[in-house]
């Protein structure tokens, strides 16, 4: 768990949207990824990030890495913001902001080595390396991501997904960086590799002293990596809470939701869960509703929710919740993943 309290990333009112044209001589569309989106993580921090598909996961992943440039806000590295720096000295930056890719063997390029795919951000950003010593460091690597050095000269495709994964992790490890993004990293695996490399992870971000991004559209992953969780729906923060708090008491009704969507094996406990189930598709974020953007799909939603944008609010020291009406739902014990 995290054992520092110094803030690594804050990120302030940040924003993307994406043009979307629908015909040649059609009006382009505005698609609102992320609104108004404020954090921080702390250094050694592990914070999970969740949604449904077309929440905005991703592209906050990617802002924050900046390789999509985010229209407003600032993204402040170690108090630097990143969006305002040119080309050459963001490129320096990679070194300490990595990324795992959610399909492994998407990510990687079939007409190279695992030895060159794992070295070759050394070669951008380490240029005083030469070529044994790139190689001492990838054997290092691979030893760490549980890849046997014999392995070096064999290509992508020879792996499994589970192996595959090993290598993303290992190009993204190269560089000793002090911040990854996983974006989705076990959702193209099976169930049984899922925790494997779930567990690798928990190991490297002790043995190398990681902050993670980690994210995902099950919660039940989530759970077993995270201090803190953020939930987002339709880009924006619904919820922000440390994570036993999510489990034991979620506050937000998305959220609830998400903890429902989460398998379990008492058929008893799954009725009960219900009550909160999701209902319906998620809304167009073209075409988002007015006011709490969730109440198209919320039991609780009141006439107040459709006239007002409920405030970010704070609950507590720390925790965030965006909705009318957290105070007045009650939700059976039972109804709760944590319980």
């Amino acid at each position: 768990m995290a054992k520092t309290t110094n803030t690594l990333l804050e990120i302030r009112d940040l924003k993307k949207s994406f043009s979307i044209t629908t015909g040649l001589f059609s009006k382009p569309l505005e698609l609102k990824a992320l609104q108004d989106i404020s954090f921080s993580i702390r250094e050694g921090e592990t914070l999970g990030i969740v949604g449904e598909s077309g929440c905005g996961k991703s592209t906050l992943g990617r802002c924050i890495l900046q390789l999509i440039a985010p229209d407003e806000g600032q993204v402040l590295w170690l108090g630097q913001d990143l969006t305002r720096l040119p080309g050459e000295e963001m490129r320096r930056k990679r070194q300490d902001l990595q990324i795992i890719f959610q399909d492994p063997l998407a990510s990687l390029n079939p007409r190279m080595t695992v030895g060159e795919i794992i070295a070759d951000p050394l070669r951008t950003l380490r240029p005083e390396l030469n070529r044994e010593q790139r190689r001492a460091r990838v054997i290092k690597i691979m030893e760490s991501v549980g890849l046997l050095p014999e392995m070096i000269n064999r290509y992508p495709h020879e792996f499994s997904g589970g192996q595959a994964q090993r290598i993303g992790i290992a190009r993204a490890l190269i560089t000793e960086p002090k911040l990854i993004v996983c974006d989705e990293p076990v959702s193209a695996l099976d169930v049984s590799i899922q925790a494997q490399i779930l567990n690798l992870l928990a190991d490297l971000k002790d043995e190398f002293g990681l902050t993670l991004i980690f994210i995902s559209h099950n919660l039940s992953v989530v759970r077993h990596v995270s201090d803190r969780i953020l939930v987002l729906y339709l880009g924006r923060i619904v919820e922000l809470a440390a994570g036993d708090e999510i489990y034991e008491d979620p506050k937000h009704p998305y959220t609830r939701a998400l903890l429902t969507a989460v398998p379990i094996p008492d058929p008893k406990l799954a009725r009960q869960r219900n009550i909160d189930a999701l209902r319906g598709e998620i809304p167009s974020p073209i075409n988002q509703p007015s006011g709490c953007t969730f109440r198209t799909r919320c039991r609780y939603a009141k006439p107040i929710c459709a006239e007002k944008r409920p405030a970010l609010e704070t609950i507590g020291n720390a925790r965030l919740v965006a909705c009318h009406r957290w105070q007045e739902i009650e939700v059976p014990e039972e109804a709760v993943l944590g319980a």
